[in-house]
């Protein structure tokens, strides 16, 4: 769903850089031929368009932190975001598979669980470099896109069962990136935490994010700053959640800020620096970070 919602928009933006070429082959001296000005034009906008809505969400949530990290983590999440939602998120033409893991004693396999408006595509980087760890990696698409946070926790479940069923394996762990952080947590509510032998969360707004833009659906209602939702999750959970939590942020996240709040009671965060949102789930740091915790189990 999602990947055939990002061709369309790619496909709308792309009529529009071609208006726009034409009308500049109007308005100028016609040294480009005006077949090669539109297919400039056309490609050019879904790269502007993705540039400019990462540029915004920078200056958005620029929090005082230092300008160079600032600056590093704006150029690393363009190239991120134009990796991730121009180049393999519209083009998820296939499910999710199991990559399974040769290695032996097996590690503790994985589920992936991707954020708000992503699909599987996100953890092009990071699936691979689990299995190559010795872990059995599975991941998957979380729909409806605009629903509530409760409703995936079903779906999470069958996940869950299946990755049990083809390891063999009784625990398993979660890697939640943003709103998937959430989704963990609400299916640890609904079903417990005894399969879980750890729950890693990257960039997920646990105490809500100030981003406007997400708050006219269920799911972003539920991840606004300090919501109801939110409050109630996390009065819900018990120790022994808490105890297979482990959290990672940003304190140059582009999307879910203020930064440093993104914490819950009892669990220390590991703070990144220099990194924007979707770029935590393929910066070199983060994969090991994420190995070394995997490590303990």
């Amino acid at each position: 769903m999602l990947a055939r919602m990002l061709r369309l928009t790619i496909a709308m933006q792309m009529v529009f850089g071609a208006a726009i070429g034409y009308w500049l082959s109007k308005e100028g001296s016609g040294l480009v031929p005006l077949v090669l000005q539109l297919a400039l034009c056309a490609l050019a906008a879904p790269l502007l368009m993705n540039l400019l809505t990462v540029g915004y969400g920078f200056v958005r949530s620029r929090s005082g932190e230092s300008t160079a990290l600032w600056c590093k983590a704006l150029i690393g999440e363009c190239q991120a975001s134009v990796q991730f939602f121009l180049l393999r998120q519209p083009w998820a033409f296939d499910p999710p598979s199991l990559q399974q893991a040769n290695s032996k004693p097996a590690r503790i396999p994985v589920l992936l669980v991707h954020g708000f408006v992503c699909n599987h595509r996100v953890w092009d980087v990071m699936a691979p470099a689990l299995v190559r760890r010795g872990h059995t990696v599975l991941a998957l698409n979380l729909e409806p896109l605009f629903t509530s946070i409760d409703d995936y926790a079903e779906q999470l479940e069958q996940a869950v069962q299946t990755l049990r069923q083809q390891t063999g394996q009784q625990q398993i762990a979660l890697i939640g990136h943003s709103m998937g952080g959430l989704v963990i947590r609400a299916w640890m509510r609904r079903y417990g935490s005894q399969l879980v032998a750890r729950a890693i969360t990257l960039g997920t707004p646990h105490a809500g994010t100030q981003l406007r833009s997400m708050v006219s659906t269920p799911n972003g209602l539920q991840m606004a700053w300090h919501s109801i939702w939110l409050k109630d999750l996390a009065a819900s959970e018990t120790d022994a959640i808490r105890h297979t939590l482990r959290l990672a942020l940003s304190a140059q996240d582009n999307v879910v800020y203020p930064q440093r709040a993104q914490t819950l009671a009892g669990v220390t965060p590991k703070v990144f620096e220099g990194l924007g949102h979707v770029q935590l789930c393929k910066a070199p740091e983060v994969l090991h970070w994420v190995a070394s915790e995997l490590a303990l189990l």
